[in-house]
Formats: C-alpha cells, structure tokens, sequence
C-alpha cells in the first residue's frame, strides 16, 4: 500500500506516486496500489482539469512502472476522461505493463456533513455501472473505491464473480474515518471472507478554510476480520503484507457461510 498526501499539482503528485512504487517493488511487491484520485486532490473545477484519458500520459508512466519492475500495479484512481465523460476510475496493469481491467467508480459520494461544507462528486464524476474483477497470478482480485465500501452489495457481487481480494482506494473523509473505516472494512472482510486492501490518501487538502482532511489509515484486513497491517493516520510510506490464500480457502470451508446464501445471486 503506498499511501500518499495529494495536493493540486499534478506533476509532484505523480513523482510521489513513483517513488512509493519503487519503494514498494524494492519491498518485494507482488502487486502495489495507490490511493483515490493519487493525480489530483483539490476543488471540482481543478479535477476536471486533471482529466486524462487511460490509456494516457500518468497511467502509461504506471504501466512502465509495473513493466519494468514485473510488478502488478494498480492505479488507485485518477480523474478519466473519454471525450464526453469523467470518470473516477482505477487502472490495473500486470507485470507486462498491460492495461488489463479498468474500474468506474459505481457510487458518488455527495453529502453534506454538520459542520462540513457540501461535498459533490457528482458535480465532476460520472458513476460506472460495471463490476470488475480480474484474475492475478495469485488470486482473483475485484475492483472498489472508497464510498463504495458503504455499498455491501458491491462486494457480494465481486465475491459470486469469484473475488478473494478486494481493494479499497480511499480518499475516506476524516470526520467519517474516525468511526467507520476500520469498521467497514473489517466487515466487508468478515461478510465476504476475502481480504481487503485499502489504501488511502491522508492529511489537509484544498482550501484551508474548507477545513477538508482525508483520515490515512491504509490497512490490510484478513478474511476472519483481523487487522494485518496498519498504516498510521498521516504519513507517506510504503506498507507491505503478506497474503496467505491457503488461510482463506481454509476460513471459506471451515465456516461455509458463502455457500448458505439463500436471497438470490448477489445477496
């Protein structure tokens, strides 16, 4: 996981990306991922801006990351456009450097919190309307990002697709973090009996008198709900864990709730 603090410029933002990437490829990483919106982190208006089309300029700098170092790589989001469009949209590339699966964030996080100016995604992003898994040397991974990890029925669907990894780029607002983000996760972890992935941005951003702060605390959690690995609240770094897919399958057949589903494909 390298989690990381975006500000407005784009170019420093993806310099730092870079760097946590061969940090993590250093490390060891089979596959790394960024956090949400890791190109731009800023007002609507400025996300617009940072628009691109994938394939285009950052995600073929990821590609060759990820060709270069024969490393998985997955691109947190970055703001997508197509022409028409913009998306909020996560990037996957395998060790080749190829462009294998790419994700449109389903659910757009517009809310207005007490004491919180209004925040809209939906004034920049158009919502996807496809689940994405893919299959990885080591396991099926299916594809989230950050508000989505309220949605439980997101997830159901990319475990009946066959999903044992789910990752969660984040860019999860602090005043929610506090009392949610382990929580989710952890339940998403325990419902679907997958590992979850989820790496996110931390620290101030925007205009200081909005008071905008994203809550950090990239983690990775087991398939019995157990915190594996823990980044803190603030920092850049590279925070690596290990997988073990054995103690997955044997958590899936010990206690077989997946196979108990009595409400339809989804729930």
């Amino acid at each position: 996981m390298c989690q990381m603090r975006s500000g407005e410029d784009v170019p420093t933002n993806v310099a730092l990306a870079e760097r946590l990437l061969g940090e993590a490829a250093d490390g060891g990483a089979d596959l790394a991922t960024l956090p949400e919106v890791f190109t731009y982190l800023g007002s609507s208006q400025g996300r617009a801006a940072a628009a691109e089309p994938i394939p285009g300029p950052t995600t073929e700098r990821l590609a060759t990351i990820a060709r270069e170092r024969a490393m998985w790589v997955l691109g947190g989001s970055v703001p997508e456009s197509d022409g028409v469009h913009i998306y909020n949209t996560s990037a996957l590339f395998d060790r080749a450097g190829e462009l294998v699966a790419r994700y449109r964030k389903i659910h757009l996080y517009d809310v207005e919190l007490a004491g919180q100016p209004p925040f809209r995604e939906s004034a920049t992003f158009t919502p996807g309307d496809q689940l994405v898994t893919h299959e990885t040397d080591q396991a099926r991974i299916g594809l989230s990002i950050c508000y989505d990890l309220r949605f439980p029925e997101l997830y159901r669907g990319l475990v009946v697709m066959g999903a044992e990894v789910l990752f969660v780029p984040a860019q999860f607002q602090y005043e929610t973090g506090q009392d949610h983000w382990e929580i989710l996760l952890r339940a998403r972890a325990i419902e679907d009996q997958c590992y979850v992935v989820a790496c996110g941005q931390w620290g101030t951003f925007g205009a200081p008198e909005r008071g905008r702060r994203s809550f950090g605390s990239s983690m990775v959690v087991d398939p019995w709900g157990r915190v594996a690995v823990r980044a803190p609240e603030e920092g850049d770094g590279v925070w690596l864990a290990d997988l073990d897919l054995t103690e997955l399958r044997h958590i899936r057949q010990i206690l077989p709730a997946l196979q108990h589903r009595r409400l339809g494909l989804i729930c």
